[in-house]
C-alpha cells in the first residue's frame, strides 16, 4: 500500500506549484480581472492557513505547551488591519494597504532568519517569503487593472533585514512568543484579506446577473421561447394600425 503524504507536506507541495507558476510569470500582468481575482482569493486562503508557516514555527520552537500557545495564539498583535477596516476600505487604498503589509511582513521574515543557528531547519520560512513575492505581484497587476498606482514603501533601516534583531541573545522565550504572535497576526490578516477578494468576486457576479444588457438579452431570449413562430408578415413587428 502507497503511504499517504502528511497533511503539511501536501500543503507545501500545493503552496510550491501554485506560487511557481507565479513567479514564472512575474512581471507580466494577466489582463483578465476575473483571473486574476481567483488568484488572489487562492493566494491568501493558502497562506492564511497556518499550517505554512505558524504550526511548523511552533513545533521547531518548543512552544508547543498548552500555556505557550495559548499564549502565542491568544492576543495576536493589533498592528495587523482589522477585517472590519479592510472591508470598509475603496478597492485602491485596500490594495495599497495589502500591499505595505506584506512588504512590512516580508522584511520581518528576513530577520526572521537570524533566530535559528541553521535556517535549513526551517525551509518554510523562505518559502514563505517567496509566496508574499508573489502575492505582491498579483496585488500589483490587480492595482494596475483598476488604473491604481499603489504606493511602495521605503525599507526602514531597523526592518530591512540587514542585522539581526538585539533581543535575539536575551530573553530568547520573549522574543519567540513575539514572533509567534507576530505569525499569527499574519495569517489572521491573510484570511481577512481572502474574504474581502472573495467578496469582490461574489460582486463582480452579482453585477454581471443583474446588468441592463444581458436582462434585456434575456427577456428577449424569453419572447422568442414563450411564443410560436409565426409568419414574417403576422408577427408584432410587421402589425400595421387600422
Amino acid at each position: 500500500m502507497q503511504a499517504q503524504l502528511p497533511q503539511r507536506t501536501l500543503l507545501s507541495l500545493a503552496l510550491s506549484l501554485l506560487f511557481l507558476s507565479m513567479a514564472q510569470a512575474r512581471g507580466r500582468c494577466s489582463s483578465s480581472s476575473p483571473q486574476l481575482l481567483r488568484q488572489l482569493q487562492s493566494q491568501a486562503n493558502m497562506t492564511g492557513n497556518t499550517e505554512s508557516l505558524l504550526e511548523p514555527y511552533v513545533h521547531l520552537q518548543n512552544l508547543n505547551t498548552p500555556d505557550l500557545r495559548n499564549a502565542c495564539t491568544k492576543d495576536c498583535p493589533s498592528a495587523f488591519p482589522s477585517e472590519d477596516a479592510l472591508q470598509a476600505m475603496s478597492k485602491p487604498l485596500f490594495l495599497s494597504t495589502v500591499y505595505a503589509t506584506l512588504d512590512r511582513v516580508g522584511r520581518q521574515l528576513g530577520t526572521l532568519r537570524y533566530h535559528f543557528l541553521n535556517i535549513e531547519d526551517f525551509p518554510h520560512l523562505e518559502r514563505a517569503r517567496q509566496n508574499i513575492g508573489g502575492i505582491k505581484n498579483n496585488v500589483y497587476c490587480m492595482a494596475w487593472l483598476l488604473n491604481h498606482s499603489l504606493e511602495i514603501p521605503e525599507p526602514t533601516q531597523e526592518n530591512s533585514g540587514s542585522s539581526p534583531p538585539t533581543t535575539i541573545t536575551s530573553k530568547i522565550l520573549e522574543t519567540r512568543l513575539e514572533t509567534c504572535r507576530f505569525l499569527c497576526g499574519y495569517h489572521r490578516f491573510m484570511v481577512s484579506v481572502g474574504k474581502v477578494f472573495r467578496e469582490w468576486g461574489d460582486s463582480s457576479i452579482r453585477s454581471r446577473r443583474h446588468s441592463p444588457l444581458r436582462a434585456r438579452h434575456k427577456g428577449a431570449r424569453r419572447i422568442r421561447a414563450s411564443g410560436a413562430p409565426c409568419p414574417g408578415s403576422r408577427c408584432p413587428g410587421n402589425l400595421r394600425t387600422q
